[in-house]
């Protein structure tokens, strides 16, 4: 996923404002450390801030019942939680949890509605962003209809290795079938297949990306997809 930084720890999506235009909308925002499991917004509740990861991995969730839930998009540093209020909304029928560890800049939600009305360059970043993300959510749809957990499984890792930009993703077996609503099984058994390709390595600690174009070669269409229109976001 292209960025136009070299600083790891940045915002890729804040990255790509004009330095004058990013000096601007920085007096508006505040670094913050997000947490494995903190929660950013709950469903159909008030989104009191957005944030611009700089770091880390958050889930966009839809919970169904009291202990399940569906995951319908992942954002990292090529983008923002909060969308809704971009585009005029105050709340959003999804929860934003983290999952993994990491930086953002954070910004008020009346803020970032003040921000967007004054800079044209802003807005069409946003737009451009709310683009790619809705072609993540598509595509995620998609693929979880049509492919088997296995090429999933794929999937998923290489959209957290993207957006985490670090070959250790600290996630256990259990949180990636509760996100792709699959058996635990099922994950085991696409995750041994991998290991036994020396595509990844796998402990209590978490899974490691041994073979990033191995792991690329025997997924579904569905990664390409959305990389190539988060790459033309970001470049």
């Amino acid at each position: 996923m292209a960025h136009n930084r070299d600083e790891e720890e940045t915002s890729w999506l804040l990255a790509t404002l004009p330095a004058a235009e990013f000096r601007r909308l920085a007096r508006q925002l505040e670094p913050v450390w997000l947490t494995a499991g903190q929660v950013l917004h709950e469903p159909e509740q008030n989104i009191p801030y957005v944030y611009f990861p700089c770091g880390g991995l958050i889930s966009l969730v839809t919970p169904f019942g009291e202990d399940k839930t569906v995951e319908v998009g992942l954002i990292g540093r090529e983008g923002m939680v909060g969308l809704p209020v971009f585009l005029g909304g105050k709340d959003a029928p999804f929860r934003a949890v983290v999952h993994g560890t990491g930086q953002a800049l954070r910004m008020p939600a009346d803020e970032l509605r003040k921000a967007v009305s004054r800079s044209r360059l802003l807005t069409d970043l946003l737009l451009r962003y709310t683009n790619a993300f809705l072609v993540q959510v598509a595509q995620t749809a998609a693929c979880r209809s049509l492919h088997p957990v296995a090429n999933r499984y794929c999937y998923w890792l290489l959209m957290a290795h993207d957006r985490m930009g670090s070959d250790h993703l600290p996630f256990t077996q259990k949180l990636l079938a509760m996100m792709m609503a699959v058996r635990l099984a099922s994950v085991t058994e696409a995750a041994s297949a991998l290991r036994g390709a020396g595509l990844i390595r796998y402990t209590r600690g978490g899974i490691n990306i041994l073979d990033r174009p191995g792991l690329e070669a025997v997924c579904c269409p569905c990664y390409r997809v959305i990389k190539k229109h988060f790459d033309r976001l970001l470049a």
